[in-house]
């Protein structure tokens, strides 16, 4: 007895039962994957490669790092700490420099060396974390803000800072560096120096 056309499925419903459901997992897979990585991607971390040689030695270009954009949203920016913020001058530029005088606080460079004051205490900032014969060049005596920081890059001699341009308001700070993933060799958490 032959087999008739009327009972054989085409063969669009064949593809259709077997590709529907394919179709639909792996949809499901991009929409939870989706939900989960977009929040972090863009309210909690966020890459960052460096380019440039104003953080030299600790930061060359090319150096890929992972910014933690939630712990400013509790606590503020601290001395010593790598941040990357939006460039005063022009917001859609993004700068990485490190922190070095505090709201508050004025922030005095002459002869290589950087004073801090605040409620007439003061002290000569001990940067460990630079080469021992680097000075700090150019005179700024600076009084900041409630809301503003003053920030160096590393490579003082080359670098493009607040010494030139001014402080950065706190609203311009996107976050801190926390990881350094590339170069492999050079895979580093970040912490503040103890001064």
């Amino acid at each position: 007895m032959e087999e008739t056309n009327q009972n054989k499925p085409s063969l669009k419903t064949e593809i259709t039962q077997k590709y529907i459901p394919f179709v639909w997992e792996v949809l499901k897979i991009f929409i939870i994957a989706s939900v989960i990585v977009l929040p972090i991607r863009y309210f909690l971390f966020q890459p960052f490669i460096v380019k440039g040689d104003s953080m030299s030695p600790n930061f060359l270009s090319g150096d890929y790092l992972i910014v933690d954009e939630l712990s400013y949203r509790f606590s503020d920016p601290q001395r010593g700490e790598v941040i990357v913020f939006k460039y005063p001058k022009d917001t859609t530029q993004r700068f990485i420099k490190r922190v070095i005088g505090l709201p508050g606080e004025t922030v005095n460079i002459k002869n290589g060396s950087i004073t801090i004051s605040k409620d007439g205490k003061s002290f000569i900032l001990d940067e460990k974390y630079l080469p021992f014969d680097l000075k700090t060049y150019g005179e700024v005596n600076t009084v900041l803000g409630s809301d503003e920081f003053f920030v160096l890059g590393d490579n003082r001699e080359f670098s493009y800072d607040s010494r030139r341009w001014g402080n950065v308001p706190r609203e311009d700070i996107i976050g801190k560096a926390l990881l350094r993933i590339l170069p492999l060799a050079a895979l580093s958490e970040f912490s503040a120096p103890n001064y």
